[in-house]
């Protein structure tokens, strides 16, 4: 008997561990983490300006069918009612899969292409290439929001502040990854952008997913501390980025410590996860006294609710529940507000993106080395990460505490990204460095933005078909700024460059411009079209501001607490 107690005593602690094991495994903090990783492997499509040139030099390509493919580039990252519609119906680890697929399929044969291993395709064929591969953000993104949003809704602009930096980071991180394991060969970089995502999908699609078990009074606290990580993640890339720029042969082994240093810096917040499970782990194994149960019958509906559900969904488009409340998708798509969002959208994103995805031309143009296009593209990515940060965090703190409109911080943010349009337009030394700054910094504020409106002014029942219309008004922005106009003015400067110079196109058909006056036309139309989307906000802000002056989250904590009395 005696020596049966130990076996006894042993085995009941291997199931304890492994039932520690399951409940940090069906945890929201794991599937928080999961989320961060996975978007911090979504950057392809920010990283179109360091490989776009492959594209447009070994297929022959001018800037006006490089800019029409970074508008399908844009599209399908932004074409994401597919994915939303899916969302509504399925479990969100098939979305991850679903992206993964599209991921590698789309970007495995735009490296053929590059390679020459295959037969040089037409321009539509590339076009559908691209936006393919680009679709898979959708497919993360709207899995990983979602899931957030309905596990952490009372927290939202922090949350998602966190979630779009680290999907601001993920063109910075795969870049330094990249360079660790292919060095400075754009062309592997094609085919990293292929498997590194859908890798990442693969080993965390399981644990993101929708999870009702109650709140925890100190989410914000854990919510900063994976922001922490983050902001050191991001320092350290940028003062990677900048000694990169600095020293002239950059040692591989460099490049390898600081990759590894970065997947440290990744997994890292595994230990806050562990942390937080045993915390909750523990309180759950603490015996609840029965007088201390309360029976809580939640009302199962509102006159209100029982009214509308007896209409048909075209009968009540016009008749739209007050704002915060679950609207439909058509209520949402006939709504002024979904209107002034859509403008704002268009012009805000479309303008930034037009600027991003030339940024290696407009370093060209100035004379820049490819090396110093990529730093370029790189403090896009980093300074993306900080407006997404901040405008979460700071739009979250003015709202609670100050009732300030978040549509109004969308204001002040197109309206600063004029100046970054400025300094392209008329160049300095030096200008195109603090551009990306501040192009990178307004376009990853408007991301967090965009999304807590969306989900503050229609409710989260429709949330994930919703934040992908929202977004569908970014490739046509897009598609206006970057093909229609950046793209045919490029080319006009260019053939005049040639007409003044007396010479030819190159022998594979590449239009090249030179000087300060290539995109001055260009990035003036970019100004002007940010202030008009400015004003569509600010309108927007003037619509809202009733709505924010009271408690927006008033429902959601009445909820929670409801749920933990039922506990």
């Amino acid at each position: 008997m005696e020596q049966g107690l130990p076996e006894s005593t042993d085995s009941a602690a291997k199931g304890s561990k492994l039932e520690f094991a399951l409940h940090v495994f069906r945890g929201r903090w794991l599937s928080l983490f999961a989320s961060f990783t996975v978007l911090a492997g979504v950057g392809g499509g920010y990283m179109f300006g360091m490989y776009s040139k492959e594209i447009k030099t070994h297929l022959g390509y001018d800037q006006r069918t490089v800019n029409l493919i970074g508008f399908f580039k844009d599209l399908g990252g932004n074409l994401g009612i597919f994915s939303g519609l899916i969302a509504e119906v399925t479990p969100i680890w098939i979305l991850l899969l679903i992206g993964w697929s599209v991921n590698f399929v789309g970007y495995f044969v735009i490296w053929l292409a590059v390679t020459g291993k295959i037969a040089k395709p037409k321009v539509w064929q590339m076009c559908t290439y691209i936006c393919i591969a680009t679709n898979s953000f959708n497919f993360q993104n709207t899995g990983v929001l979602v899931t957030c949003l309905k596990n952490f809704p009372e927290n939202r602009g922090v949350l998602l502040g966190v979630l779009k930096g680290f999907a601001g980071l993920s063109g910075a991180i795969m870049a330094q990854i990249y360079l660790a394991l292919y060095g400075n060969d754009p062309q592997s970089l094609i085919l990293f952008i292929a498997w590194f995502p859908a890798a990442l999908s693969i080993v965390f699609a399981y644990t993101i997913r929708t999870i009702n078990d109650g709140r925890q009074p100190n989410e914000v606290r854990v919510l900063y501390q994976f922001l922490y990580v983050s902001v050191v993640v991001a320092l350290f890339i940028m003062g990677m980025t900048i000694a990169q720029e600095l020293v002239t042969n950059f040692p591989p082994i460099a490049y390898d410590a600081s990759a590894t240093l970065i997947c440290f810096l990744l997994f890292f917040p595994l230990v806050i996860v562990f942390r937080e499970e045993l915390y909750l782990w523990n309180k759950k194994r603490i015996p609840t006294s029965p007088k201390d149960v309360k029976i809580k019958i939640p009302a199962q509906s509102t006159e209100r609710t029982e009214e509308m559900a007896r209409k048909s969904c075209f009968s009540d488009i016009l008749d739209k529940p007050p704002r915060g409340e679950d609207y439909t998708i058509l209520q949402a798509l006939f709504s002024v507000d979904m209107l002034m969002i859509l403008i704002s959208t268009a012009c805000g994103f479309g303008s930034t993106l037009t600027a991003i995805d030339n940024m290696g031309q407009i370093g060209e143009s100035l004379g820049y080395p490819s090396k110093t296009t990529n730093a370029f593209i790189s403090l896009i990515n980093i300074w993306s990460y900080f407006g997404r940060i901040f405008a979460g965090l700071l739009s979250e703190k003015l709202v609670v505490k100050f009732k300030f409109p978040r549509p109004l911080m969308t204001t002040l943010c197109l309206l600063l990204s004029c100046a970054g349009f400025v300094l392209v337009a008329f160049p300095s030394p030096g200008s195109v460095y603090l551009a990306s700054v501040i192009i990178g910094f307004t376009y990853g504020s408007q991301l967090p933005l965009l999304n807590a409106i969306v989900s503050e002014l229609f409710g989260l029942k429709h949330y994930a078909t919703l934040f992908n219309v929202g977004g569908l008004a970014t490739p046509v922005g897009s598609y206006l700024f970057s093909v229609r106009i950046t793209g045919v003015l490029y080319d006009q400067e260019a053939i005049k460059d040639l007409s003044r110079k007396n010479m030819h196109r190159s022998l594979n058909g590449e239009l090249t411009c030179i000087g300060t006056h290539c995109y001055k036309k260009a990035f003036s139309i970019l100004a002007a079209a940010a202030c008009f989307g400015a004003l569509a906000s600010l309108v927007l802000a003037l619509r809202t501001r009733e709505y924010y002056k009271g408690d927006i989250y008033k429902k959601f904590r009445e909820e929670a607490e409801a749920q933990e009395e039922e506990l």
